[in-house]
This record gives C-alpha cells, structure tokens and sequence, in this order.
C-alpha cells in the first residue's frame, strides 16, 4: 500500500501535466486542495470558480482521469476560490 505522499504526488504530476493545460485554455486554475481517504478535494480558481461546468469538469474529466491513473482516488470533490478574479478572456498556460 503506497502512503497518502505518494499518491499526492501522482495526483499534482496529473494536474501539471494534463489536468492544468486544458482548463487554462478556458481562463480556469486546478489544484490539489487536499488528499484523505481515497478522495481528492480539488481547489477550483479563475475561470473555473463558480462555473456551472466545474462539476461536470470535476466528474467527467478530473475524477475519470486520477481515478484511472491513481488507483488510490476513488471521487474527487471541488472547493471553489472565493477570491478568485476571473478573466473573462482565454489564456495560455505555460507549464514551469
């Protein structure tokens, strides 16, 4: 059995990697919030905080994904930034 810093570290590779690029292309930001219990809770900011796909985007997309890559991952939930300032238009997101 592979510890909770293991699999944090599969599931912010994920977001770097193939989570993050997508939702930029729509002005959203992706993180890992928190990892407990087979259930990763995602932070939702930009674009993505309060957007009525966001749920869809965390189901559909997110969760399929860590779930099929990291076993461990057995629902994904969403917190939204309540800070967050959207902008209204496309960015690109480049990786670090």
């Amino acid at each position: 059995m592979r510890t909770n810093e293991e699999v944090i570290t599969d599931i912010e590779r994920l977001i770097h990697d193939q989570i993050q690029p997508s939702v930029a292309m729509h002005g959203g930001v992706v993180s890992l919030h928190s990892y407990d219990d087979g259930v990763a809770t995602m932070f939702m900011s930009g674009a993505c905080s309060g957007c009525g796909s966001s749920t869809q985007t965390l189901k559909m997309g997110i969760e399929n994904l860590l779930s099929y890559h990291i076993p461990e991952v057995n629902s994904v939930e969403g917190v939204d930034d309540p800070n967050s300032k959207v902008d209204p238009y496309y960015n690109h997101w480049e990786p670090n």
